[in-house]
């Protein structure tokens, strides 16, 4: 078989840049290596066309300017939430976004509908559900968003609010309610 094969129409995740900021262009390439279905905000438009990227779905931006074969969608609310509706209404199964902040509020709403992977420069954030288990290396940080009503295994936390793994090996959340987010810097 061959390096080179067509990824079929949503396999892989689709690729929101609501705000690229300084993310890191290593891991960007990264998240672009599967050529995802790439969606981008329209105060981003110009900064991505510079990087020779071609865009998909341009979210709430001036149809004027795109390239062939864009698609341009409009919302009366914000792009991150016109984005994600529409991926939800074209049956796609996650999104990762690329973003300045993370707004817990914001992104929750959306947890049960897609599943989202959140990038800033600083760190990832998911969600996961109770019983969520993952090998570490010692040392590695997590910070839990929302729920503070959890048992972990092989985490310490520490003065700051953040956990550590103790040791090498599996670390694992249990908590009752709906999913949490976690973060993980990167």
């Amino acid at each position: 078989m061959s390096s080179h094969h067509i990824v079929k129409e949503k396999q892989e995740p689709a690729l929101y840049i609501d705000e690229l900021g300084n993310f890191n262009e290593e891991l960007l390439g990264q998240l672009l290596e599967w050529s995802p279905t790439l969606l981008v905000n329209g105060e981003n438009y110009d900064k991505i066309l510079s990087l020779g990227l071609k865009v998909d779905v341009l979210v709430n931006g001036n149809t004027a300017e795109t390239q062939e074969n864009t698609k341009v969608i409009q919302g009366p609310v914000d792009s991150l939430m016109v984005a994600v509706n529409y991926l939800f209404e074209e049956k796609y199964p996650a999104v990762n976004v690329i973003t300045d902040k993370f707004d817990l509020e914001k992104f929750a709403g959306f947890s049960d509908k897609i599943n989202m992977v959140v990038f800033t420069d600083r760190a990832k954030y998911y969600t996961i559900k109770s019983g969520f288990s993952v090998w570490k290396p010692s040392g590695s940080e997590f910070n839990i968003l929302g729920n503070s009503y959890l048992e972990v295994t092989n985490l310490m936390q520490n003065e700051d609010g953040i956990f550590n793994v103790v040791n090498d090996g599996f670390i694992e959340f249990t908590f009752s309610g709906a999913p949490i987010f976690i973060s993980e810097p990167i």
